[in-house]
């Protein structure tokens, strides 16, 4: 019964993530011969590999959301309500792509992605104009996404890495954003905290960026059973956050119940996931 219930869930997570293609993908992208942008000893590897990136995956969006021009962008542009799972899936592969991949086939992913913000423009409510391949809008994504991953690997990781590893894997991720057209991207730790500090004057919490929050906080696309699951899942993502970010959106901290219950439920999570999504052992 155990292995039968580790495969069903294992299977239902890996759906959700990698969509019904996923196997063939994840087939191609790992069997494929020729030279990668990243070895097996690559930090990127570690980090991308880990169930934490569920709660890393969430914390960005959140984070990400501060930001007025990446906001109005995703909100006009990226159809997230209405094919949540859809986005979910698309930015998973590019992940397992770049990471994963041949050369040749995460440059092509690069370049789909570079085409598709090139012809997303427009303005915000107030009529300030944005455009998503801006090298400094893109540079915001770039630096809360990494942020978040890494400061959730370091929390919930199975192998969190040595500081050495953690400035290697913000090298990794400069790698790729420098050729989505980020301009001098963060390449060790300290580098990534300071970029992200230089934008704070820039944040604000705009009522789409509320509305996002409200979306992945409290009205998920998730089966009412898998809810207790994946609140565990978003109280750790909002926990992950700075006290500023938390602040601008109004996510107030409660350290002791906070310390008490919801880090050890991330922790008892993370470890699900990893159990549930672990391949099975080799037939004898």
């Amino acid at each position: 019964m155990l292995p039968d219930l580790r495969a069903q869930l294992g299977a239902m997570l890996f759906r959700r993530v990698a969509g019904p293609d996923g196997r063939e993908a994840r087939a191609r992208i790992h069997d494929t011969p020729g030279p990668r942008w990243f070895g097996p000893d690559r930090p990127i590897r570690t980090v991308h590999g880990d169930a934490s990136m569920f709660i890393g995956g969430v914390s960005a969006l959140l984070l990400q959301s501060l930001h007025p021009l990446a906001m109005a962008a995703v909100d006009a542009h990226s159809g997230y309500r209405g094919d949540p799972w859809g986005r979910l899936q698309r930015t998973s592969a590019f992940l397992a792509v770049t990471t994963y991949g041949t050369a040749a086939d995460a440059r092509a992913a690069v370049d789909q992605v570079r085409g598709i913000h090139e012809h997303v423009r427009g303005h915000t409510r107030q009529g300030e104009p944005y455009h998503a391949a801006d090298p400094h809008l893109l540079g915001w994504v770039h630096t809360a996404e990494t942020e978040c991953f890494l400061r959730a690997h370091e929390r919930y990781g199975a192998h969190r890495l040595d500081a050495a590893g953690y400035d290697g894997y913000a090298g990794d991720t400069a790698t790729v954003a420098e050729a989505l057209g980020v301009s001098d991207p963060p390449r060790d730790r300290r580098a990534l905290s300071d970029r992200l500090e230089s934008y704070r004057p820039e944040l604000r919490a705009t009522p789409e960026a509320r509305a996002v929050a409200r979306f992945l906080l409290l009205e998920p696309p998730v089966p009412l059973a898998a809810r207790p699951l994946y609140g565990a899942l978003a109280a750790n993502a909002v926990n992950l956050l700075p006290d500023w970010a938390r602040g601008l959106l109004r996510l107030p901290r409660v350290p002791l119940v906070e310390d008490l219950t919801v880090r050890p439920a991330g922790h008892l999570l993370t470890r699900a996931i990893r159990w549930a999504m672990a391949p099975p052992p080799p037939s004898p």
